[in-house]
């Protein structure tokens, strides 16, 4: 305990001495200070010169991933300092200095399968933001069934000729690698032929093309794939026995995805208001609460089960967070939460949640509506919701096939 005070103090100083003040939520100078997403990659372009320093400093220091480690460029901290870490960053309303598919699936997935050169490679340039990483699973024809995707990966001796095509990569067109599910067994059963390749996007033969959804923004793109050079040493893993890990992967990003239901807007971003204050400011206030009593009730159930789905993923964490079938659990839960929280933001702004064209609609009702739109699709990336319980049903449950 003495150690874990120690560790805080650090921790208070050092935060106070690098963390910059516009990147502390709700400070005077976060209030005049441009937003950022900070997505890091070679082409990064920061509107706010400030959210490149944070970035530099937790990336220097390892704690964009506090648990891996020192080695691979990670913090090196337990899991008792990491909750210190994170409640330090709580109280001074530290923003979050690195949003990264590379944090939340490729890292942990090559900490566990891949050889000690890639990991020294790749985990240190993750942790920094140096590279900016896409995930090239989904098919035009693979989706749910994943197993019977026909990206080809064909051997050529020192290197993979891979052809093909992968949809629904999100932020493929800002990525600089991607992180591919490809067919280098055209013989094996479907899953037995699956490897697991690391691709660099500026390859000559790659390229991506942009899905505009009926949001009117989308994140996603296809890519393709025409006679791409990809050397060996891109290999994670056996030849052929990729389908292991893509599995391993499969659950943190659904880990990543459940964090959704507790996040404050959705995976597109935008509306970012609260269903309390949305509903205060349409239904009327009477001492301090909701005036219409029936919505009222609806958001305190609401709140209620967020608070307890919040206890439940930190308990899963202190109980070490290692992915496991369990995580289909919480991606379902947590897919449900998130579309339910914006169909009562939408609820509560009556007419104006159908803000759309117009000028009777200010900039957030449209953002608004555009991210409960964006709500939907939750049901269907990383898994749909069908595919989640049956994973339950049978790995968490048992129950016969």
């Amino acid at each position: 305990m003495e150690q874990l005070e120690s560790f805080r103090k650090e921790v208070k100083t050092w935060l106070e001495e690098n963390c910059p003040p516009s990147m502390r939520s709700g400070s005077e100078a976060d209030a005049n200070s441009v937003t950022d997403e900070v997505w890091g990659g070679r082409n990064a372009v920061y509107k706010n010169p400030d959210s490149k320093i944070w970035l530099d400093k937790m990336g220097a220091k390892g704690w964009t991933m506090p648990t891996v480690p020192k080695e691979y460029g990670g913090g090196g901290l337990s899991r008792e300092e990491t909750k210190v870490l994170n409640e330090e960053l709580f109280a001074i309303g530290a923003k979050q200095a690195l949003l990264s598919f590379g944090i939340w699936m490729l890292a942990p997935a090559l900490l566990e399968y891949a050889n000690e050169e890639q990991k020294r490679l790749h985990i240190p340039r993750i942790i920094k933001g140096e590279i900016r990483w896409c995930q090239g699973y989904s098919e035009p024809g693979s989706g749910s069934d994943l197993a019977s995707l026909s990206t080809k990966a064909e051997d050529m001796g020192d290197h993979y000729l891979v052809n093909g095509q992968k949809v629904w990569t999100s932020y493929a067109d800002k990525a600089d690698w991607i992180f591919a599910l490809v067919r280098t067994g055209p013989q094996e059963p479907k899953h037995s032929g699956i490897s697991f390749l690391l691709i660099d996007m500026a390859t000559e033969g790659v390229s991506t093309k942009p899905i505009t959804l009926i949001s009117g923004k989308s994140p996603f793109c296809e890519t393709f794939f025409d006679n791409v050079k990809v050397p060996k040493e891109n290999l994670v893993g056996e030849e052929n026995a990729g389908w292991t890990i893509a599995k391993a992967l499969l659950q943190h990003e659904r880990n990543f995805i459940s964090n959704f239901g507790l996040a404050g807007v959705s995976a597109a971003g935008g509306g970012g208001n609260d269903v309390v204050s949305l509903a205060k400011k349409h239904f009327g206030e009477e001492n301090g609460k909701i005036a219409n009593s029936i919505f009222r009730s609806d958001v305190t159930t609401h709140k209620m089960k967020e608070h307890a789905f919040g206890l439940t993923l930190k308990r899963a964490g202190d109980e070490g967070g290692k992915a496991s079938a369990v995580a289909s659990m919480f991606k379902y839960y947590g897919t449900e939460h998130n579309k339910k929280r914006h169909e009562m933001m939408i609820a509560a702004m009556g007419s104006h949640g159908i803000a759309w064209d117009g000028d009777e609609f200010d900039e957030d009702e449209k953002n608004l509506t555009k991210a409960w739109l964006r709500t939907k699709g939750n049901s269907i990336e990383g898994g749909t919701s069908e595919v989640q319980l049956n994973v339950i049903s049978k790995r968490v449950l048992g129950l016969p096939s």
